[in-house]
């Protein structure tokens, strides 16, 4: 985990955001990468030419940067590599462009629950970037004085289209020395009898090299709630899922499944596209 990405409206949230992903910095030599995105009047201004002819562009971007230096001094930043980037907003995308120009491996963003993800960012952008991303990212809730993973939860159908989201999320159970439990959801919807459920679980994760995990198969009223619930009962630290866009996974985080189950858990979670 060489970079970190952390979204930032200088809110609360975010700066929860920027302390966990402080903390893993700190812990495996990572860089922090902190952007703040402007929806200024126009979709082309030069943010580095103080000439502008925009003054009111150019205000905002003076109060970003000042924002920014207020930030950058707190004491947890202290001897790590962060550098703020300030864009103009033309869309969600220019999050996801500038993890890709700057190689970036994990976004870490804050939220507050249900209404924390709709207010940054304007609208519902953020929960594109959740939805979208090919990138991981891992949603922040609350502040952690000691950011650890030791019971990671993963959710999934566990059909063959979520194998390398799955060896994505291995490769962050290892990162953090955590253990795995894979459950799959069971609903009177869409109900699969445990036998052929286990054979699935099994075959999906044969392939695999990591081995410290258990299999679960939970019943409840809906997907999103049987993850929560599951991961109430083990007191996960951390909630990994898989999500590919609206189209859903067969049964499986249909619709908006993924940005909901973001909104209402009280954990960390981390997203993975398929």
């Amino acid at each position: 985990m060489k970079k970190i990405l952390v979204p930032t409206d200088f809110s609360e949230q975010a700066e929860n955001a920027l302390k966990v992903a402080a903390q893993l910095a700190k812990k495996y030599g990572s860089e922090i990468y902190v952007l703040h995105m402007l929806e200024l009047p126009m979709q082309e201004v030069d943010m580095m030419n103080t000439a502008s002819p925009l003054p009111e562009a150019m205000f905002f971007v003076k109060l970003a940067q000042q924002k920014f230096e207020d930030l950058l001094s707190r004491d947890y930043l202290e001897g790590l590599v962060v550098r703020d980037i300030v864009k103009n907003y033309p869309s969600f995308s220019s999050i996801i462009d500038t993890c890709h120009e700057h190689q970036v491996d994990l976004i870490v963003i804050g939220s507050h629950g249900a209404s924390g993800l709709k207010e940054m960012f304007i609208g519902s952008n953020t929960e594109k970037v959740v939805r979208t991303s090919d990138i991981p990212v891992m949603v922040i809730k609350n502040e952690h004085a000691e950011f650890s993973v030791d019971r990671f939860v993963f959710a999934s159908d566990f059909n063959k289209d979520n194998r390398e989201t799955y060896k994505q999320a291995t490769d962050i159970a290892k990162l953090f020395g955590a253990k795995m439990y894979l459950v799959m959801v069971n609903t009177a919807n869409s109900f699969t009898p445990t036998a052929k459920a286990n054979i699935r679980m099994h075959d999906f994760i044969k392939d695999s090299d990591f081995k410290d995990y258990t299999t679960h198969i939970y019943n409840d009223e809906s997907v999103e709630m049987g993850i929560l619930n599951f991961s109430k009962e083990i007191d996960a630290d951390l909630i990994g899922i898989s999500t590919h866009g609206r189209q859903g996974i067969a049964h499986f985080f249909n619709g908006s499944i993924s940005e909901d189950l973001v909104n209402h858990a009280k954990r960390p979670v981390i997203t993975f596209k398929i």
